[in-house]
């Protein structure tokens, strides 16, 4: 059987893109491995998955264990934080080592990339086994948020190995030309990042989790807690669109401040927080909401030629939904005529976009009607032939039906 390894830079647990990907190529006839990594007491080293795919994970850092029992020993040693920056950085080179390692002896057919932080380890491992290599570029990363200091690091990166792939895959038609008019490639395959579609009736999870006891709307943002996602802007705008409850479901490192907002403007009856849960019980939560937003904001060109994973499951759960101006998500929401776009930053905007589809139920429902129409193209079944006839191009392997 033919073998692909796939590399992530985490613990693969809750990766859906990588996870649907490994799944198709699965189903295609490849044995897929993904290496991830390990974290001991958290993550099993190895694993197979239900569907034959295998997962094999390596440890962050050597000496687990001893550095786990000084710990405390080691926080007061390093408080000006250049040690233990050091300490950072062998521990990741020691782990690349270790990927680059087990990959190059796996003797796969095809290694796939995913994300910039992999593809150095993975060219690598490539070369010494003499496999065909995939880069799979999830995020524009020279233009990305918490990004800055690396951005020459990764352009130098793509610039040099992004030509010298085999194939390339990204996630907009946007970022497709980015990169190609950048590196002066061909242009990427697009793989949106679409759910898989599934049968997604409306549920009372949500109520009934947090124990909600008025009959108002709720408003859903599921994704990660951070910057540049318009989350502070929500809130503040919330404290003003009475008469609905706001559900944020994720995690990330803007929890903390988040809750403590909500508490200063005194909407503890009315957000809530829901921390990140496991991808499959996802659509059980989307789909008990009336509405889903995407506040994100235009801090960087990675945010402005998204389309992000949350539109396209609000989408798949039947949501009408409520989202910023941007090129690929106006595609999106226009083209099937599923909700309302607000420019980015503008709080008046999101505040009467709101406020229109929570007073406006017919509205509503037409939006979500449409969002079900939508939901059978707009999913990831309908991309599969497209990854797995770059996999028969690449392997020549087995013939592609769509």
């Amino acid at each position: 059987m033919t073998r692909i390894a796939m590399l992530v830079w985490n613990e693969f647990r809750n990766d859906a893109r990588v996870l649907k990907q490994a799944q198709t190529l699965q189903s295609a006839g490849y044995q897929v491995t993904v290496f991830a990594l390990h974290t001991p007491g958290i993550t099993c080293q190895k694993e197979t998955l239900a569907d034959g795919t295998q997962v094999i994970r390596v440890a962050r850092r050597p000496l687990w264990r001893w550095r786990s029992a000084k710990a405390q020993q080691s926080r007061g040693a390093s408080a000006t934080g250049k040690p233990m920056s050091v300490l950072r950085v062998l521990a990741r080179v020691w782990t690349h080592i270790g990927l680059v390692t087990r990959i190059a002896w796996h003797r796969a057919t095809v290694i796939h990339a995913h994300d910039v932080n992999t593809l150095p380890s993975a060219w690598l491992a490539a070369r010494l086994s003499g496999a065909k290599l995939v880069y799979d570029a999830h995020e524009i990363s020279t233009s990305r948020e918490g990004y800055g200091r690396y951005r020459q690091w990764v352009a130098r990166v793509e610039r040099t190995l992004m030509p010298r792939t085999d194939g390339n895959i990204t996630t907009t038609e946007t970022r497709a030309k980015f990169f190609a008019r950048a590196y002066a490639i061909a242009r990427p395959l697009v793989l949106q990042n679409r759910p898989r579609l599934s049968s997604s009736p409306p549920t009372q999870r949500i109520r009934h989790e947090l124990g909600l006891v008025q009959p108002w709307p709720i408003i859903v943002y599921q994704g990660g807690l951070q910057q540049g996602r318009g989350l502070e802007r929500l809130l503040r705008v919330a404290a003003s669109v009475r008469d609905a409850y706001f559900v944020l479901i994720g995690g990330g490192n803007l929890c903390g401040p988040l809750l403590a907002l909500r508490d200063e403007l005194g909407l503890a009856e009315r957000v809530h927080f829901i921390p990140v849960v496991p991808l499959a019980d996802l659509p059980s939560y989307t789909a008990s909401a009336d509405i889903g937003v995407q506040p994100i904001e235009h801090t960087c060109l990675n945010h402005f030629t998204t389309d992000s994973n949350k539109l396209f499951e609000y989408v798949i759960a039947g949501l009408p939904v409520i989202a910023t101006d941007f090129p690929e998500i106006r595609r999106i929401v226009k083209a099937h005529d599923i909700g309302l776009l607000v420019p980015a930053g503008d709080d008046l905007q999101l505040r009467a976009a709101l406020r229109h589809l929570l007073d406006d139920p017919v509205l509503r429902r037409r939006y979500a009607g449409n969002t079900r129409i939508a939901a059978r193209y707009l999913n990831w079944e309908q991309q599969e032939p497209e990854l797995v006839t770059l996999y028969y191009r690449l392997t020549g392997m087995g013939q592609v039906h769509p």
